[in-house]
């Protein structure tokens, strides 16, 4: 029995299954019903871009071409359930898809309003705006699409900022610290004796030396940052996503702090550490120990002294992290911001070094595992490459979890979130 096409917006994974069937495609249904669920609204909803690219990647030219025709029909018999659904009809030029104001958000920066920076490419074909011309060279595919951070236009609709997982990743990161600290515990009852472990060679320390102060700015250093950053995550207007993502990565690379400080136990990095073995006694000391550390943030500006936990440093790590969570969330047009928040992060790290805290290959290993490990996570959420994945949603399923429902990079929107005063609701948005 043949499906009726003037109900496709109640369509169900087996109608819209049967649909292609019906018209020779029956090759693809368990690519775009059983893998994708594509049901009667996202089929109106898919376009010959969706085709062509990830995740479904479809190579045969004929097929995409005959499929995006019998789209193309099957949406202007429909076209009121795609008004209704928010979409424009099949109809529509490329330009009024590209440029309608429904639904579309627009971040430009520069005095002459050039989208310059976001240099969207439409099947090759780049889409520039100057001076409020909302002319556009396109075509109505949509290949690639590449962002520097200047200029992007929100075409996925409202980014859900789902709480409850940014819940989640806030419980999964208060968990990672409390075994950081505990784990912290037990490394400082196994810290080698220096009389018989006395300090490794160390290029940096042994040229430097060491600047009874320095930690202390060190760590002054990344509370700026992460004051920094809580400004950026209070007017962002995808700020659940954010803090999502941050506690994601931070809870990450301190569980594999957890690994690597426990397995291995390096001599102190200096003499002038008073580092002797320490016992807690029992269970309920080593809580209490640990409970101290982690109230305390594990800084020395708290009064907290830990010893033993050297590879890799955690200072490093969270100093890292937050600098390129400010980069990465504001618009490259904020150079002042961008050039103090590396000048924080580099600093930072010097000032450990120079108080000889750590040795020069604990805070190389925290920069390096924080950084590609920050840049390898926005690379598959950007380009939502995990989705044809199965080998990354195997190695990184709560990645999978937390991203699922993100479409794209997030774009750099900001608004004021609360109602008074007024000037600032309406100087920000």
């Amino acid at each position: 029995m043949e499906v009726l096409e003037d109900s496709v917006s109640a369509w169900s994974y087996k109608q819209v299954a049967q649909w292609l069937q019906e018209r020779g495609f029956g090759e693809y249904v368990e690519l775009l019903c059983g893998q994708h669920r594509l049901d009667g609204p996202s089929l109106l909803a898919l376009t010959e871009a969706d085709l062509r690219g990830p995740p479904l990647g479809l190579t045969v030219l004929g097929d995409i071409k005959r499929l995006n025709i019998a789209l193309r029909r099957l949406q202007r018999r429909n076209q009121a359930q795609l008004e209704e659904l928010g979409l424009r009809p099949a109809d529509s030029s490329p330009a009024e898809q590209l440029l309608g104001t429904a639904g579309r958000e627009w971040s430009c920066d520069g005095a002459d309003r050039r989208c310059n920076g976001g240099d969207r490419f439409y099947n090759g074909t780049e889409l520039r705006l100057r001076n409020g011309d909302r002319s556009a060279l396109c075509s109505a595919s949509t290949a690639h699409t590449h962002y520097n951070g200047r200029c992007r236009q929100h075409l996925s609709g409202r980014l859900d900022p789902e709480v409850w997982k940014t819940i989640v990743s806030s419980i999964y990161v208060f968990f990672v610290f409390g075994f950081t600290s505990f784990v912290m515990v037990i490394v400082h009852e196994r810290v080698p004796d220096m009389r018989t472990y006395p300090p490794l060679p160390d290029i940096f320390l042994d040229s430097v030396p060491r600047i009874p102060w320095a930690f202390a700015m060190a760590e002054a250093c990344g509370v700026i940052l992460c004051y920094m950053f809580i400004l950026i995550l209070l007017l962002h207007r995808h700020r659940s996503i954010l803090f999502r993502r941050l506690c994601s990565l931070m809870g990450t690379v301190f569980l594999l702090r957890c690994c690597t400080m426990f397995v291995t136990s390096l001599s102190v990095p200096g003499q002038h550490l008073k580092c002797a073995s320490k016992t807690y006694g029992d269970i309920w000391g080593k809580m209490q120990r640990a409970l101290l550390i982690w109230s305390g943030f594990g800084m020395t500006l708290t009064g907290v002294q830990t010893c033993g936990d050297y590879m890799f440093s955690g200072h490093t790590v969270v100093i890292t992290l937050l600098n390129f969570f400010v980069t990465e969330y504001t618009p490259r047009s904020w150079n002042l911001i961008h050039t103090i928040s590396w000048v924080l992060n580099l600093f930072g790290i010097f000032f450990i070094l120079a108080a000889h805290e750590h040795y020069s290959i604990d805070v190389f290993i925290a920069f390096y595992i924080t950084t590609r490990l920050f840049l390898y996570y926005h690379t598959l959420a950007n380009t939502r490459a995990f989705q044809h994945s199965r080998r990354a949603r195997i190695w990184f399923p709560m990645f999978s979890f937390f991203e699922c429902n993100v479409n794209g990079p997030v774009p750099n929107q900001y608004h004021w979130p609360f109602s008074k005063p007024a000037f600032m609701k309406s100087m920000i948005g």
